[in-house]
């Protein structure tokens, strides 16, 4: 493994380790209390929080790869093939980066059976039911902030001078699932790192190939607009 994305894994880990922990003791209180704001907000919240459904974005950027990389294929033209070629690569980038999020998401939601927010009054906020195969028993990591980690994670890693604006938008549509009584904060938060991870591994796999991304000095991968040709 490079040592730039071992040391990132393990920052990342670190941080949502910590988040999780820290954030636990609080989930109900902050649940109940988001779910208790003024109905203007939660109407706001309920109209963009499904913008994290990864249907969307697994769907729409595996019609773009199948889009480009026809074109790419077609093109005679030298220069319109490089182009092409990095259109269906684009595309690809999220479409692996979504679909290995998803998968990762639902494996950890099965392995763990957290009771969602709605069945507090019934079973707490710590209730845990492996592999119950039900939707009402995986909350934790959130599906949706996972999808948006992922999403926004990918833009950030293609335009790193906007990566605060991306971040920004991965965290607000994932307060709109704690605010909509669908999440704790704690999932939330491992939802969000977990889709940013995939997003830097899945970089570090293109850059390996000189698709998108070419490392820097460090071992770092950068698009390969702000480096120059080796």
């Amino acid at each position: 493994m490079n040592r730039s994305l071992a040391t990132s894994s393990l920052w990342i880990l670190a941080a949502t380790a910590v988040l999780v922990l820290a954030l636990l003791p609080f989930d109900p209180v902050i649940s109940q209390r988001a779910q208790g704001l003024p109905g203007t907000i939660i109407a706001f919240n309920q109209r963009i929080t499904d913008f994290g459904t990864f249907s969307w974005m697994i769907y729409g950027s595996g019609f773009l790869v199948i889009l480009a990389y026809v074109a790419h294929r077609i093109g005679r033209n030298e220069t319109l093939t490089g182009k092409t070629r990095t259109a269906w690569r684009l595309p690809l980038y999220f479409f692996v980066t979504t679909g290995a999020t998803t998968t990762l998401v639902h494996l950890v939601k099965l392995l763990v059976g957290r009771a969602r927010p709605e069945l507090f009054a019934d079973h707490g906020a710590y209730s845990l039911t492996p592999f119950a195969y039900d939707d009402l028993y995986s909350s934790f990591p959130s599906g949706h902030s996972a999808a948006v980690g992922a999403f926004f994670g990918a833009f950030s890693m293609l335009v790193p001078r906007l990566r605060p604006l991306f971040l920004l938008g991965a965290l607000t549509i994932g307060l709109s699932r704690i605010i909509v009584g669908a999440h704790y904060p704690s999932d939330v938060a491992a939802g969000l790192l977990l889709g940013l991870w995939t997003a830097i591994a899945t970089a570090f796999v293109f850059a390996r190939r000189d698709w998108l991304f070419r490392f820097d000095a460090r071992g770092w991968p950068l698009p390969k607009s702000m480096l120059p040709r080796p």
